[in-house]
């Protein structure tokens, strides 16, 4: 996976895909198609050199006044070339790639889906855009382990061991025990009811949910309907006894993205734990 070199003049880096990079020196003209990659630029203190963004892409406030180019499964080729970026970031799993760098473009692909991804990439980007450790990825990172750790500690002992389902999409598809949301979810104390085993953001049946009966439901309203819309959700505890979460559009954008803003994200789990839990 992503490793890193650097060297005075240059650095090494290898990104998800296993593919290998040299930059003799940071990139002046980025194209980023993933918000966490995005704001992980920003977080860096190099917003400046983003040229244009994916259309999901909102924080900090300033990239949205830059050029939109599509999103991950349908980019906007034509208006990426456009731009002339020198470093397109994108995921592994977004369209156009081959299309880029056919066309002679520098694609960096990354794929953060656990805590250790969304450090490496922190990490990657970092190095890419030579800005020191100490004032990049290694202070944010810190910044994020201390806020969840704070979080931790202001819950209350009940949340300890309590039972959580978390939909990060209309599927339902959730975040599960191995994603970064629910290795969050076990630093604040609560289980997940779906375990690893599952991969990190599987695609369940309805009736796996009811099965499980978490204490509480946490879900986006990017889902665009309530939980209870699902056959059989009525009748859990959790939702008789109203003790779900549903995050609106600004909150679910800061939880659902692995990068910087995980320290906000860590503080809106808590918030829920502390006013649901049983």
């Amino acid at each position: 996976m992503g490793c890193l070199a650097a060297s005075a003049q240059a650095v090494q880096i290898t990104d998800d895909r296993g593919k290998a990079f040299e930059f003799k020196s940071a990139p002046a003209r980025i194209v980023s198609l993933l918000p966490s990659l995005t704001e992980s630029v920003c977080a860096l203190g190099q917003c400046e050199r983003l040229v244009g963004t994916d259309r999901y892409s909102n924080w900090p406030e300033s990239v949205t006044r830059l050029p939109k180019l599509g999103g991950g499964i349908d980019p906007n080729i034509e208006a990426v070339v456009a731009l002339k970026p020198d470093l397109v970031l994108m995921s592994t799993s977004g369209r156009g790639r081959d299309r880029l760098e056919s066309l002679g473009f520098t694609v960096v692909a990354l794929e953060p889906r656990r805590l250790a991804d969304a450090k490496r990439m922190l990490d990657i980007i970092g190095s890419i855009l030579h800005v020191p450790p100490e004032q990049g990825a290694l202070r944010t990172w810190r910044e994020i382990d201390a806020a969840v750790q704070a979080a931790r500690q202001s819950l209350p002992a009940r949340v300890n061991g309590v039972r959580v389902y978390f939909e990060v999409s209309r599927g339902p598809y959730a975040a599960g025990e191995k994603s970064f949301m629910g290795e969050i979810l076990s630093q604040l104390g609560a289980r997940n009811v779906v375990p690893a085993s599952l991969g990190p953001f599987p695609r369940l049946n309805p009736e796996f949910i009811v099965r499980a009966n978490p204490d509480v439901i946490m879900i986006g309203n990017r889902s665009m309907q309530e939980a209870t819309s699902y056959p059989g959700w009525n009748a859990m505890k959790a939702v008789r006894e109203k003790r779900v979460c549903s995050f609106d559009a600004a909150e679910s954008d800061v939880l659902v993205r692995p990068g910087p803003r995980m320290a906000e994200a860590a503080r809106i789990m808590a918030r829920c734990l502390a006013d649901k839990a049983p």
